[in-house]
């Protein structure tokens, strides 16, 4: 089995490392709550709407049949959920208040992702053939090329019951909040 199966594979488990150290770490903390909170949120909801969006059109972990998506966010870039992730695991950091890990996290990600992208590209080039490699073609890996705009589709038929499989990513938020009162507690 080859590094990129098994990157894709724990993909989930890869990209955690970062955030673990984020929980656990109080070292060299910003304490400007009205800097670090707006912030994280805000990209917490970047990213959880990109993935919101993606789902709409890949229909990854719905109960559809699947075909090569190239609408949507996949009219600009080809890995939308894997930026959407990024954003949300940076949203991560920011809330821990170590905003030193922020290029750590999006190193981390990015070669994390660059693994899994690998075996995934490869994947879909035996399962599509030509209509992936001209998709490939046409369509940057990881940044979004806005001159692309056809398909946009913000919201399609699958809205409601992509924000329902993506909402566990609210889940993310849950020790950083709990490391927030947890630190307050001990600040008094």
């Amino acid at each position: 089995m080859t590094i990129f199966k098994r990157a894709y594979q724990f993909r989930g488990i890869l990209v955690s490392p970062p955030l673990l150290f984020a929980i656990f770490s109080f070292s060299h903390e910003i304490e400007n709550d009205w800097l670090v909170w707006p912030l994280g949120i805000l990209t917490f909801i970047l990213g959880f709407t990109l993935r919101i969006w993606a789902q709409q059109h890949i229909h990854y972990r719905l109960d559809i049949r699947r075909h090569l998506t190239t609408t949507g966010p996949y009219s600009f870039v080809r890995n939308p959920i894997y930026i959407g992730n990024t954003l949300i695991c940076l949203s991560a950091t920011i809330l821990s208040e170590l905003l030193w890990l922020i290029p750590v996290t999006i190193v981390w990600c990015a070669v994390v992702y660059s693994l899994v992208v690998h075996y995934e590209e490869t994947r879909l080039k035996e399962l599509y053939g030509e209509e992936y490699l001209r998709y490939m073609s046409e369509t940057p890996r990881w940044t979004p090329n806005f001159l692309n705009i056809k398909n946009i589709k913000l919201i399609n038929q699958y809205f409601g019951i992509s924000i329902l499989a993506e909402i566990h990513c609210f889940l993310i938020l849950v020790p950083f909040v709990l490391k927030e009162i947890i630190s307050s507690w001990f600040q008094h």
